[in-house]
């Protein structure tokens, strides 16, 4: 099966798994949803993952979910910017997610960084996703 948008059918399966109370969930791998990944695991959304080869050239990304108190701690993940309809944001211009409590995700020139790390760098770029 082949899928139009990576980073989007990785974030739902988070999400389904967050709702399912699913401890890990296994995405199939990529450079683009491995940055984000690492921005998930740095900003502390995710306990970890890790790469798993399932077949001679074909790996996955094994992704171990957190939860706090029995609840995960990704209460929303969506994506922002697809496939369909690009959205760019100069680092003035980002919003901030609920107040500073979530994130945004975003591809910039020099590579997928939080929303925090964008204002750092005074970086705009394209938003990925939003992350609470």
């Amino acid at each position: 099966m082949s899928v139009t948008d990576t980073l989007g059918d990785m974030l739902s399966r988070i999400r389904n798994a967050g709702m399912a109370r699913k401890q890990t969930v296994t995405t199939p791998a990529s450079g683009l949803r491995e940055r984000v990944l690492a921005v998930l695991l740095k900003e502390g959304y995710i306990r970890g993952y890790e790469t798993v080869e399932v077949r001679p050239g074909i790996r996955e990304f094994k992704i171990e979910l957190k939860y706090f108190e029995g609840t995960p701690v990704i209460k929303e993940i969506q994506r922002v910017s697809k496939p369909s309809r690009r959205v760019y944001s100069k680092v003035k211009d980002l919003p901030k997610v609920y107040n500073g409590l979530g994130i945004y995700i975003l591809s910039t020139p020099s590579g997928v960084m939080s929303d925090h790390e964008a204002r750092a760098a005074n970086i705009g770029g394209e938003v990925l996703c939003k992350v609470f």
